[in-house]
């Protein structure tokens, strides 16, 4: 059974690095590239955001005894399959997986304008994956 006050902890720090993300974005572009302390910023928000949808995810999984992921890419993919998230938000989910693989493991081979596309193309990625896990908690009966 999902625990409600963990997933809602969980999903409540995802809206914030993403709030703290929206910030960054708002900086101008030239700005924020040739500052590395911003770009740093960024990629440390985006790892941790990544990180919480991925635990809330993997809770998920693991409380409703869904299959077992092959990796977090595919956690994504087993929320999919169990309608806890739509099929439509699932390529940029497992991308949203893969960047942050490339972060953490190869960071020095990131590109700083790819932060910056991410900052302005994908944060509401976060925002509709936050929505349908919410959605789906919502829909669970109280323990």
């Amino acid at each position: 059974m999902v625990d409600k006050p963990k997933l809602d902890q969980v999903l409540s720090n995802c809206r914030e690095y993403v709030r703290s993300l929206a910030r960054l974005r708002d900086v101008p572009r030239d700005a924020f590239l040739s500052d590395p302390d911003r770009v740093a910023s960024a990629k440390y928000f985006f790892v941790i955001a990544i990180e919480a949808c991925l635990d809330a995810a993997n809770h998920i999984v693991s409380s409703e005894c869904f299959r077992l992921p092959s990796d977090h890419a595919d956690s994504f993919r087993v929320l999919a399959e169990n309608g806890v998230v739509g099929e439509e938000l699932l390529p940029a989910l497992m991308a949203m997986a893969r960047f942050r693989n490339r972060l953490v493991h190869v960071y020095w081979q990131v590109d700083d304008s790819l932060v910056r596309e991410y900052l302005e193309t994908r944060l509401g990625d976060f925002e509709a994956y936050v929505a349908q896990v919410a959605r789906f908690s919502r829909s669970k009966p109280a323990e």
